[in-house]
């Protein structure tokens, strides 16, 4: 049977701490009871972030100053066919009154969450456990023992995320200084990916795999680790990589870097139309730094991806 297409629009309120807003289903509805992102249908002639707006003003009585295009998903439940249009919602004017909820909550992306979940809601869940910025090691350029040096002050300085990519160093250093990596990274609650790895990742008890384009595009299947994303450069990598399942993306280069003077940029405007309409999270890669976090979650990035922006100029949670 085949089922009406219904757009939803659906808002991620956040804290600045990172806390998001569920709501529990009244008991007169469809799965009453289920936690849910607050939000609605799409109404003809309305846009998503029209939906979200009204949606919003509707149900909690705020009215929305500032929201961001996030993640689109879709899911067939045995009512309908439903494509959910995920917007980040960071500020709004108006107290919080629930309208139409039996209970709201706030949850902290590392909790566990509340159950029973929306099912179509659910895999947003982990995508917003995935940190803002990721570092990516350069040990084989400045030492092993300087990067570790710089992974422990990013660390302190809120970094949670980390790619080690060091093609370049001989195998038996590489995996000693993957080790390493782990374990400092885990000391802070924090997430490690091995670059084009899968192996080494397993064997040193990293969090999973962070697969180059070739290596994508060759791919029938997902790998079997928790984690797994993939650097892209085009709209048929990216698809490819929602095809697979995958956790995230990077994609760029968005502006000019210092390793690869000339190379041609994407910009914002082409990031944000490359980026659009995809259901996993997308980090902007490529000459960025903490103060271009702003800038990238606007154009619709989950955050941001660097090398000399993490270690030399800081972190943006």
């Amino acid at each position: 049977m085949t089922r009406k297409l219904v757009d939803v629009a659906a808002g991620v309120l956040l804290q600045p701490d990172g806390r998001y807003l569920l709501g529990q289903r009244g008991p007169d509805t469809v799965y009453a009871g289920y936690w849910e992102f607050p939000g609605g249908k799409v109404e003809p002639g309305e846009s998503p972030a029209q939906a979200l707006c009204r949606e919003l003003e509707e149900e909690l009585g705020i009215r929305v100053t500032h929201l961001r295009p996030w993640l689109r998903r879709e899911h067939l439940y045995e009512h309908a066919h439903v494509r959910l249009h995920f917007f980040e919602v960071s500020a709004w004017e108006g107290v919080l009154a629930d309208r139409v909820h039996s209970a709201l909550d706030w949850v902290r992306p590392e909790a566990a969450t509340r159950a029973p979940m929306l099912p179509a809601n659910g895999p947003i869940l982990k995508a917003l456990r995935l940190p803002r910025t990721m570092g990516i090691t350069r040990a084989a350029a400045v030492g092993v023992d300087a990067q570790l040096a710089e992974l422990e002050r990013a660390l302190a300085a809120g970094l949670r995320l980390v790619q080690v990519r060091e093609a370049l160093l001989p195998a038996a250093e590489r995996e000693r200084f993957a080790r390493q990596v782990v374990e400092r990274v885990h000391a802070h609650g924090g997430l490690v990916l091995v670059n084009d790895d899968p192996e080494l990742a397993a064997a040193i008890g990293a969090d999973g795999v962070h697969l180059p384009a070739r290596r994508l595009l060759a791919l029938t299947r997902r790998p079997e680790l928790a984690w797994v994303g993939a650097s892209c450069h085009t709209r048929a990598e990216l698809e490819q990589a929602a095809a697979l399942g995958l956790d995230y993306a990077l994609l760029g280069p968005v502006l000019p870097t210092a390793t690869h003077p000339g190379e041609p940029t994407l910009g914002w405007d082409e990031f944000s139309r490359l980026a659009a309409g995809l259901p996993m999270p997308v980090f902007a890669l490529g000459g960025l730094a903490a103060a271009d976090m702003e800038r990238a979650r606007d154009a619709g990035a989950h955050g941001i991806a660097a090398i000399r922006g993490v270690w030399e100029a800081g972190v943006a949670r």
